[in-house]
């Protein structure tokens, strides 16, 4: 975590404006409020319209939940969003990814034994992070195992995932109990 502690603070259910109960309402009756929800709730209109982008990327994407997953890690690795990191290693295990396979988001692209699918995805993904844009090499290794449809969703789940880290970054948003950290 690059801070210890928050600088903006989450709110808790009986702090939040009718707006934020109403964009919350369905994580609560999941059970679970997330404190990446908690401190977004500060600005219930912003959560609202970006949670429309949020939930196409992370569930309606094209892109199959292990390469997805895969690109997460790498760019909350990148932007060193620990809160970022952990919640992904758990929805990355749950998508069928072990340990090692998610090891090789914090190593790269150059990670000894990568498929060519996985070398391709992190590279992508450094590459977009460095320069905001996929190299022609990069480009064309990609499109020999994705649609033209996941190749755009790879670029718009980086921006998507960069943006989430410099926000978690900035704010602060503590770890929820029991996330891992980085030595997974």
């Amino acid at each position: 975590m690059r801070l210890s502690k928050p600088r903006v603070e989450p709110l808790e259910p009986e702090q939040w404006s009718e707006e934020a109960r109403k964009v919350l309402g369905p994580r609560v009756e999941q059970g679970t409020v997330l404190n990446i929800f908690k401190t977004l709730s500060n600005h219930p209109d912003l959560m609202r319209r970006w949670l429309v982008f949020a939930n196409h990327i992370l569930g309606k994407s094209m892109l199959p939940p292990r390469e997805r997953e895969l690109i997460i890690l790498r760019i909350g690795y990148l932007c060193q969003a620990g809160y970022e990191w952990g919640q992904h290693v758990l929805i990355a295990r749950d998508s069928g990814m072990t340990d090692e396979e998610i090891r090789s988001a914090r190593t790269g692209p150059d990670t000894p034994g990568l498929g060519d699918l996985d070398r391709l995805l992190l590279q992508a993904t450094d590459e977009l992070h460095a320069d905001a844009h996929v190299s022609d090499t990069t480009w064309e290794g990609l499109s020999q195992h994705l649609t033209t449809q996941q190749l755009m969703d790879v670029v718009f789940t980086v921006g998507q995932y960069n943006l989430v880290s410099m926000a978690l970054n900035s704010f602060g948003v503590q770890p929820d109990e029991g996330l891992p950290g980085w030595d997974v």
